[in-house]
């Protein structure tokens, strides 16, 4: 009997060495998440119910800056502004997408650099992309340059007319985000079993309806994946309409976490601020919650 739980009481020992070993690890990590993502987070929370200026007293005034967003005349302008952005945004962002992953197939040459190729502008910094779309729409920049010599037309301001301001928005994000779903749908196009696709073809499906019987449907967990993102990401919108457009012209292109960083840094706001970034959060989560209630419908999973 004592033979049998001495190593048991070694293993146990042993397993407490290594969990300490672990925490001792990770702490580092668990410590800037507690300082810098959960401490801030409860913070806000707690901002939200006072009257929070950057300097002076702060007094408790409950769900008043909640009631303050809904009487604010910014607020509900960039509340419209960040659903107008991810409307244009995520179905350009995904289609588009796509339809460069499809037509990368494994018959295109050098498909590897075109990949590359695309995928820069992930990782090039977003402060140095929007510089450069900047200085190409300006009225001298290259579009209006070229449109001039080519067509002898003048384009649009597009940064100064209202409807044109959110429209480059879009497609500046567009081409700064294309070649992060491109590879993963290209990932999830090359996991496609060979059997599948195979019996597709001797059962006659070809062209679109091989894309859209087979290959979708099969990709599709890929896609929801990528919706997701891609829809967080467009509700957060703020560095490109914040150095494009500034948020202008008027407020026609400013969106919600534009109005929250005003609000909290510019008019020292920090109470309204709080409490507009938690609107925004319900939002994210209430319209990701509807993602993955409706996802049952057309995302298929294997089993």
């Amino acid at each position: 009997m004592s033979t049998m739980t001495a190593p048991r009481r070694s293993r146990g020992t042993l397993a407490k060495m290594e969990a300490r070993q672990a925490l001792g690890f990770v702490s580092p990590a668990l410590a800037g998440l507690a300082l810098f993502t959960i401490v801030p987070v409860l913070l806000s929370v707690v901002m939200s119910f006072f009257d929070w200026p950057t300097f002076g007293d702060r007094t408790f005034i409950g769900i008043a800056n909640y009631a303050r967003l809904f009487e604010d005349p910014a607020f509900l302008p960039a509340l419209r502004n960040t659903v107008v952005f991810t409307v244009l945004y995520v179905p350009a962002s995904i289609a588009l997408s796509l339809l460069l992953a499809l037509g990368l197939g494994p018959r295109i040459r050098g498909r590897g650099a075109l990949r590359v190729l695309f995928f820069i502008p992930v990782v090039t910094p977003m402060v140095a992309n929007v510089l450069v779309w900047k200085m190409i729409l300006q009225p001298q920049g290259l579009f209006n340059g070229l449109a001039l010599t080519w067509f002898g037309v003048e384009l649009p301001n597009f940064l100064a007319d209202r409807n044109w301001a959110m429209i480059m928005v879009v497609v500046m994000s567009v081409w700064q985000g294309l070649g992060y779903n491109m590879l993963i749908f290209s990932a999830a196009l090359e996991q496609l079993p060979e059997s599948v696709v195979e019996a597709a073809r001797i059962d006659g499906a070809q062209g679109m309806r091989m894309t859209w019987s087979v290959v979708l449907p099969m990709i599709s967990p890929a896609i929801f994946f990528a919706t997701i993102m891609t829809m967080i990401t467009s509700l957060q919108v703020f560095v490109q309409p914040q150095m494009l457009t500034g948020g202008g012209p008027g407020d026609a292109t400013t969106p919600l976490v534009m109005w929250i960083y005003n609000q909290g840094f510019k008019y020292q706001e920090l109470g309204l601020a709080a409490a507009g970034a938690w609107i925004l959060f319900a939002i994210i989560i209430a319209i990701t919650a509807v993602q993955f209630g409706a996802q049952r419908k057309w995302v298929h999973y294997e089993h």
